[in-house]
């Protein structure tokens, strides 16, 4: 009986040391799984969000997409949802009060994951701080409804298409314009045809060797005139590089500038017809007496109106002209007749 008191106890102890270290690896097991390290090396974060998207505890925590954390728990706070995260606490100097937390996923179509931001401002968050929460940009159901606001849209558009309304409409259900196009579409083949089959100049253009080479020579004659222009020869040449041309068009504008000045401060007869309001009274008293008198002569006043209105004035002095020219005529012919002296004494 004592052997075998003595081997039950030795089979105790075995089974009690094996258990012990069951017991420790799974706990190690457990304190070191998902990269979150012992218990004393973590701390906790809070945040809230509007909407988690199915995120449960045990999700991955990502600073720059590295795993640093897991979810601890995710709960109801009044109309939000409070998340707590469990951290390395090494990361505790990279995650300020100016970081955010948003929620990702690790693919496309992948379970939920929380994002944080890294910053080297602000404050360092404290365990079971709260870190402000920011919404992702580009998330499926953003991408889901931007698409359903793009096929709302082309919805719409057939349906204005289908209505004839937009060019686009009318093409499609009013038949005039329709014809409208046709014809010109059709008057755009006939046009191309003409230029194929070497009509018109432009057709010329390109079938006529001819007219090219006749173009390409006028190209070559006015390369040619750029080159002299730019050698200075001729006049146009002389003007844009002579020195002296210039100096004489410079003093041209200044002589120009400096008469318009004197015009503007009234010297001169232009600059008192610009400026003296009493000379331009006198000058307006004159042209409209001459009016008068030029009114007076078309309706054939006084001698000189009767002169331009009254044919028969003009034909006896026309007549009174031509018997005076004859008897002028009449006296270089014949002196002694018209010029006889007498002398007589008594």
């Amino acid at each position: 009986m004592p052997r075998t008191r003595s081997l039950a106890w030795s089979e105790l102890k075995i089974g009690m040391l094996a258990f012990f270290a069951v017991t420790m690896a799974a706990v190690l097991i457990f304190m070191v799984g998902g990269e979150g390290g012992f218990f004393w090396e973590r701390y906790h974060l809070k945040t809230r969000f509007g909407d988690v998207g199915g995120l449960k505890d045990g999700a991955v925590v990502r600073v720059a997409g590295v795993e640093v954390g897991t979810v601890a728990s995710v709960e109801f706070t009044g109309a939000a949802v409070e998340v707590v995260m469990e951290l390395k606490e090494d990361m505790q100097s990279r995650i300020t009060s100016d970081s955010r937390a948003t929620i990702g996923s690790l693919s496309l179509l992948g379970e939920p994951v929380i994002d944080i931001v890294p910053m080297t401002t602000g404050r360092p968050l404290g365990d079971w701080d709260f870190i402000r929460s920011g919404r992702t940009t580009g998330e499926l159901r953003d991408v889901a409804a931007s698409a359903t606001e793009g096929l709302q849209e082309a919805t719409r558009l057939l349906q204005d298409v289908r209505q004839g309304k937009g060019t686009v409409g009318r093409l499609f259900t009013d038949e005039e314009l329709y014809r409208d196009v046709d014809g010109f579409v059709e008057a755009a083949r006939q046009v191309a045809d003409s230029l194929a089959r070497g009509r018109g100049t432009a057709g010329r253009l390109l079938n006529d060797p001819d007219a090219y080479r006749n173009l390409e020579s006028s190209f070559a004659r006015f390369d040619l005139m750029l080159q002299r222009v730019n050698a200075g020869e001729g006049s146009l040449g002389r003007l844009l590089r002579d020195e002296s041309i210039a100096k004489s068009m410079a003093s041209a504008s200044s002589n120009l500038e400096a008469l318009t000045g004197k015009a503007n401060r009234g010297e001169g007869t232009l600059g008192r017809l610009a400026n003296d309001s009493a000379l331009y009274n006198r000058l307006n008293s004159v042209s409209d007496q001459l009016d008068r008198v030029v009114a007076r002569l078309n309706q054939g006043e006084g001698t000189a109106g009767q002169l331009l209105r009254d044919k028969q004035l003009y034909e006896n002095m026309n007549g009174a002209v031509k018997e005076v020219r004859a008897l002028i005529g009449d006296i270089r012919k014949d002196p002694r007749r018209y010029l006889s002296v007498r002398v007589s004494i008594f």
